[in-house]
């Protein structure tokens, strides 16, 4: 996590930065938003008399008060060394890093009204410039805490994150029973420690249900609102609330392990990240303080050349004041900021920024099936039974033999007889049949379920009508299920993975925007097209071996297209690197999220769609405050220089603080506007013209968590 602590008196950062000035300080904008804030009121209250008793003020209102003309060189020195130290540290260490940039155009801009003006004050020359120098800094500080202000408030979801775990846990004393608890804090607990979670309290730490059931708050990790069901053996994430019951979890991961502080790491990682954008924002920062530092040079030549010095001292220091690229420097990270911390609320967590820039290019995006577009467990979409035979007696006896059964597709048979309220008998003398299936006797009867090869070991006959829906059901890319009992086939099972609610938009969505859809899956032809037809996919690879998944990719970049890829499992990983952007379904494995550029926590693939929403509109914003803020310089640096003095357009030395500060605050509210943009899966896949017609049989239904 990052540091909120900060010494104000100390060196506001280290490191290099880059040319915009703003790396100086990202690693703590919380604490450096309070020290100008507080900098800018103590210098604000002594600018005050400084400009108030200036000689140029006092003219202007027709009022002279004996006496008062040691105050503006007095207070001006203090605000000089108190409000100018920040920027005076800052562009020594430009310096020292040989990379000009901001603070030293600030810091150069200040030292210069002071030295002409304490050499006024000395009786060397008329160029008092003591109230204009306390206003630059009061208006350079005013700038700078509004800027520090609102990219803490960005990165602001950090700590939201941080504050999602509670400061202490119950921790049960003896882990192997349900005995008494201990109060203890966080940081004390490790992996295979009991801890209860009491109704309406956060879980402390990633872990298994050990026992207890309760509808868990899981909206920070998820985005998603509605709470869901979670009992023993099912798997929570640190910060989520228990909402009715209590718990008993056996830690599984604790600190840095946790989901919660993987998404703070991302987000942070991501944050502080370069993209395209910001190193061309950084180039142009670079270039304004040489042509800058030209202009002025060339400026203050030009008017002692016509017998004007302090005229040109003037506009030198005017020049150097507007060409502060504090827009600049603030037109990416700020857009960057806003746009991750606004993500990582609706569960996409951004890992690298040059995917988010990226992504708004992607021409075709690569879904992987299995867990992806589909649920990844299979379960039992139809079934068949034999002349004289009774379904429920069929499932019961089906589901009896397959209760202890660790196979997806036995799982799924139990899953029936329990969506069914079918009374489950108990059977003796359960074998496994490696290949082949399970057997067992129920209420005397032997009972035998499994696949095709199931029929020639208990040399089983199909009927006619049997065989044809069978066959219909593996030419749909479904699986066959045969249930044989004392010896005759009494019913016919199918299996598939269904094809998730959501997937239907997400895949309409993306085509309604431009954007190529295809499949690629290590599943067999048929099953592969089954899915496609159903998403409207016209583009599928099937059978592809996971090692050649990656060349997919490759062949398909090979033709000049940008790919995304989404995947959730291991098999994944080598195509979610090899693509221009990898995102990794939130219920996948590590390995996946590793590759992965960006995080999707739910499972519901329209986030994909929401990726390319927020790519698309952060791009707009930062190209729109790149052409603001250097359109503004290229104006506002002639205006200072005197080029326009001809037709009485000018701009002193205080006024250029004000246009700068206007032109930050400009490119902060543009900024802040991608605080809007909606990312409700629901909403962005409506936003492209698509009606989602399986939003009611999503009623209830709970996408996975991020595990």
């Amino acid at each position: 996590m990052m540091s909120h602590e900060t010494d104000h008196h100390a060196e506001p950062t280290g490191g290099s930065g880059h040319a915009g000035g703003h790396d100086h300080y990202a690693t703590d904008h919380t604490g450096h938003a309070d020290m100008f804030r507080r900098l800018f009121w103590i210098t604000l209250a002594l600018s005050v008399p400084v400009i108030a008793l200036s000689t140029s003020v006092e003219g202007w209102f027709g009022y002279d008060l004996p006496g008062s003309s040691w105050v503006p060189p007095t207070l001006g020195i203090v605000v000089f060394a108190v409000g100018g130290r920040p920027f005076l540290t800052m562009a020594r260490v430009e310096l020292l890093n040989r990379k000009p940039g901001m603070m030293t155009l600030i810091s150069l801009a200040i030292v210069t009204a002071f030295l002409a003006s304490a050499a006024s004050t000395l009786g060397i020359g008329d160029m008092d410039f003591w109230w204009e120098l306390a206003g630059l800094i009061v208006v350079m500080l005013l700038g700078h805490w509004q800027e520090m202000r609102a990219v803490g408030q960005a990165q602001g979801a950090l700590s939201a994150l941080a504050e999602l775990l509670p400061d202490q846990a119950e921790r049960v004393i003896d882990a192997k029973s349900d005995g008494p608890t201990e109060t203890v804090a966080i940081a004390d607990l490790a992996k295979g420690d009991l801890v209860l979670v009491r109704p309406g309290g956060r879980v402390p730490a990633d872990g298994d249900i050990r026992s207890g059931e309760a509808s868990m708050d899981e909206s920070m990790i998820t985005g998603e609102s509605a709470p869901v069901r979670r009992g023993e053996g099912d798997h929570v994430v640190a910060g989520t609330v228990a909402t009715d019951g209590s718990l008993r979890i056996e830690v599984t991961d604790v600190g840095e392990n946790t989901a919660l502080a993987g998404i703070q790491r991302m987000v942070a990682e991501a944050q502080e990240s370069r993209t395209g954008t910001r190193r061309l924002a950084d180039r142009a920062a670079a270039w304004l303080f040489y042509v800058a530092l030209s202009a002025a040079i060339l400026t203050l030549a030009v008017h002692i050349a016509i017998g004007e010095p302090t005229l040109g001292i003037t506009r030198a220091v005017s020049v150097l004041v507007i060409a502060c690229p504090h827009a600049l420097g603030l037109a990416i990270p700020l857009a960057v900021a806003i746009s991750t911390s606004t993500a990582a609320k609706r569960g996409l967590l951004i890992k690298s920024l040059g995917s988010l820039e990226q992504m708004r290019t992607v021409q075709t995006v690569l879904f992987d099936k299995t867990g992806t577009l589909t649920h990844g467990s299979h379960e039992v979409t139809d079934v068949a039974v034999a002349e004289g035979e009774d379904q429920q007696r069929v499932v019961a006896f089906a589901a009896a033999v397959e209760a202890d059964s660790e196979h997806p597709i036995g799982r799924a048979v139990v899953a029936l007889a329990k969506r069914d309220d079918v009374a489950v008998p108990t059977a003796r003398d359960v074998t496994t049949l490696p290949g082949t299936g399970v057997e067992g006797t129920v209420d005397g009867q032997r009972v035998a379920v499994g696949g095709p090869a199931l029929l020639e070991r208990h040399e089983v006959k199909v009927g006619e009508e049997l065989a044809r829906k069978a066959d219909g059901w593996s030419d749909q890319g479904g699986a066959v299920l045969y249930v044989v009992i004392d010896g005759a086939l009494a019913g016919v099972f199918t299996t598939s993975d269904p094809v998730r609610a959501q997937s239907r938009a997400a895949v309409s969505a993306l085509q309604a925007s431009g954007i190529e859809v295809a499949l690629l899956t290590g599943d067999a032809q048929a099953v592969a097209d089954a899915v496609a037809t159903e998403l409207g996919i016209d583009r599928v690879y099937a059978e592809v071996k996971p090692d050649d998944k990656d060349q997919v990719v490759a062949d398909i970049q090979s033709g000049g297209r940008s790919v995304a890829m989404v995947g959730d499992g291991v098999n994944d990983a080598p195509a979610l690197a090899r693509a221009d952007v990898g995102l990794a379904i939130g219920a996948g494995t590590d390995v996946a999220m590793e590759a992965a550029d960006v995080v999707l926590a739910t499972s519901d693939p329209r986030a994909v769609v929401s990726a390319v929403t927020l790519s698309r509109a952060t791009y707009r914003k930062m190209i729109q405050n790149l052409v603001w803020a250097t359109g503004y310089n290229a104006i506002a640096v002639p205006v200072a220089a005197g080029a326009f003095a001809w037709a009485g357009v000018t701009m002193p030395p205080a006024a250029a603080a004000v246009a700068m500060s206007a032109s930050t605050i400009v490119v902060a509210l543009n900024a802040q506007l991608l605080r809007r943009v909606n990312l409700d899966p629901d909403s962005v896949v409506e936003a492209h013209g698509v009606v989602d017609t399986d939003r009611a049989e999503r009623s209830g239904e709970r996408a996975d968590t991020l595990a």
